[in-house]
């Protein structure tokens, strides 16, 4: 009997479906061979595992698997899959089989077209998130369209996009935060010998270096009337910066390491005179790296690589704590990153010493794969192999 190619792609599709399920839970919790480092290397790269942060991967419920509830998502699976077009089904699996790395179109469907699994009513785009990126998900208010999407922004459309690479998975920040991951708000306050109204870095004493062109990175940042960048880029290797800074324009800048049809900031391209293992390693693991996006409510940074990134900002916490939060973000997690309403908030304190000289709170930094903090082996983000240092525009 000879099988269609829509046939084909729906059976490919099935099998591509995101891992760590309940069945697999059973076979590591019953002691089967390599189940159990199965379980754990699938969870790793759907987002999930058991370290703190702000977007830990939801443990499953334990408990027999059903083979009842394994049939019935097949079923609900395979019928959302034959209603699509043979480009759809084509289009669905570039995305799930190269994991978000490659453009790929919207997937529209009825966006009241939701579907019944066990005693739960989703969505298309939920129920398919579900299938191919994050088995625990429950609720659309659990995940973020990116802006790459023809249905971002839009409030009831008739057709929604059920991508799942054109949706992220939200942080929950912490309530209360670790403490290992604390910083002092202090680092906030400018030093006398810093005169100039550009953040530097708080951890290497500055990103002032000589940029291609003569133009050191200061005029790059102040050049008078310049308001087209919102943003620039410093990437670090340990205590050295690589590379010029990246001035952005664009609203969305994809930074990586290695990406399909990536454009944007590629750090494999950059020449690092680095020969420490440790930083090779790192870097070969940055991968498709993150994306960040200048959105109405801020700045997003969402993580499209297979590890988890680091986050510092001075508006991720209370405006109240003297300290601030280092978050880890899993891969496929979204985080917003920068508040800009918070940010000025935040520079006019009712501190006379704040008020007379400039500050660096705008700026953002982001570590790759390792991260900093007391319980970790490296205090501080300068001792971290592969890290970024987001420069906003406050003008």
């Amino acid at each position: 009997m000879f099988r269609t190619k829509r046939s084909v792609l729906v059976r490919r599709l099935w099998r591509s479906r995101a891992p760590g399920g309940e069945e697999e839970e059973e076979e590591a919790a019953a002691g089967e061979p390599g189940a159990a480092a199965a379980a754990e290397a699938r969870a790793h790269v759907c987002g999930g595992g058991g370290g703190r942060g702000c977007c830990p991967g939801k443990a499953g419920r334990g408990g027999r698997a059903s083979a009842g509830a394994e049939a019935e998502l097949k079923a609900l699976t395979h019928g959302v899959l034959k209603r699509l077009k043979e480009r759809q089904l084509e289009g669905l699996l570039h995305a799930v089989e190269s994991r978000g790395g490659a453009r790929t179109p919207c997937l529209l469907l009825p966006a009241k077209a939701d579907s019944r699994l066990g005693q739960h009513w989703y969505p298309l785009p939920v129920l398919l998130c579900k299938v191919f990126r994050w088995p625990d998900l429950r609720h659309c208010s659990e995940v973020k369209r990116l802006c790459c999407c023809e249905s971002y922004g839009k409030a009831h459309p008739e057709l929604v996009c059920c991508n799942p690479h054109h949706l992220s998975r939200l942080c929950e920040l912490e309530s209360p935060p670790p403490p290992y991951s604390r910083y002092p708000m202090d680092f906030l306050k400018p030093t006398a010998d810093c005169p100039d109204s550009v953040p530097s870095s708080t951890e290497t004493g500055g990103t002032n270096c000589l940029a291609p062109g003569g133009l050191s990175d200061s005029q790059v940042l102040q050049e008078p009337g310049d308001r087209s960048h919102w943003c620039v880029v410093a990437y670090w290797e340990e205590k050295t910066r690589v590379g010029r800074l990246y001035s952005v324009q664009e609203p969305s800048l994809d930074i990586f390491y290695d990406l399909p049809q990536g454009n944007g900031f590629c750090l494999g391209q950059l020449n690092s005179d680095n020969k420490s293992q440790l930083v090779q390693k790192v870097r070969s693991k940055i991968g498709y790296g993150i994306q960040l996006t200048k959105e109405v409510d801020g700045v997003w940074v969402y993580n499209r690589s297979s590890y988890p990134i680091f986050i510092k900002s001075a508006t991720l916490d209370n405006p109240d704590s003297r300290t601030l939060l280092v978050h880890k973000v899993f891969p496929g997690f979204s985080i917003k990153a920068f508040d800009y309403e918070k940010a000025y908030s935040l520079q006019r304190p009712n501190d006379h010493e704040f008020m007379q000289q400039p500050w660096t709170g705008f700026t953002v930094q982001i570590s790759f794969v390792k991260g900093w903090g007391q319980c970790y082996t490296r205090q501080f983000i300068s001792s971290c192999p592969c890290w970024l240092e987001v420069i906003f525009n406050n003008r």
